[in-house]
């Protein structure tokens, strides 16, 4: 999106433009709700929160500065509004790995047409790469919420360190230590449940 086009987008928004909501929730509803899962692990609660995700900024559009593009403010809100409910699930001791793992299973299985499976890999390659997703998916709810956030945000959703730093708050050096920490001990984590040195 042009740096024009957004800010016509957002002048619309703060206009409380029912259409430019609709077009904001197209462009990145998919992107906050892939962030949110990815970092609770489950599709109800991902659900809930990308729903509050836009409802906050729908109602708080104004306090946009323009500082920074508009996706990175929109993912710093979707990351504090994971956040806290991360916080408030792990008070009520809830976990979601199960749920994670099914959920895993079935995207894996569901992003190609049925016909076309057996074409393009056997029945044992299926079943390494539902294995293998599920492994990361675990590995990936088993990180530190800090070091998971950063994960998602650099290495599933592709973001700079410097639009890292600034939706997470803090100086793009812990971003990097972060980072660091989180693959080494993803990699641990596969090593161990796929038996890899």
């Amino acid at each position: 999106m042009t740096t024009l086009r957004e800010r016509m987008l957002i002048r619309r928004l703060q206009q409380r433009d029912e259409r430019a909501f609709a077009e904001v929730m197209r462009l990145y509803q998919h992107k906050v709700y892939n962030v949110v899962y990815r970092m609770v692990g489950s599709r109800e609660e991902a659900e809930d929160v990308a729903q509050e995700v836009f409802v906050t900024v729908f109602k708080h559009v104004d306090t946009f500065r323009g500082d920074a593009k508009f996706s990175t403010w929109l993912y710093r809100i979707a990351t504090n509004h994971t956040r806290n409910r991360m916080k408030y699930l792990g008070r009520r001791a809830h976990n979601h790995t199960s749920e994670l793992n099914d959920a895993a299973e079935r995207e894996l299985a569901d992003s190609q047409p049925t016909a076309m499976r057996p074409h393009i890999a056997g029945p044992d390659a299926v079943l390494e790469g539902l294995q293998l997703e599920r492994v990361v998916q675990q590995g990936i709810a088993a990180l530190e919420p800090e070091h998971r956030e950063v994960l998602v945000l650099r290495d599933v959703e592709n973001l700079s360190y410097d639009e890292i730093a600034a939706i997470t708050g803090v100086a793009e050096g812990t971003v990097k230590s972060r980072l660091h920490r989180a693959r080494l001990a993803l990699k641990e984590h596969m090593a161990k449940h796929l038996g890899q040195d």
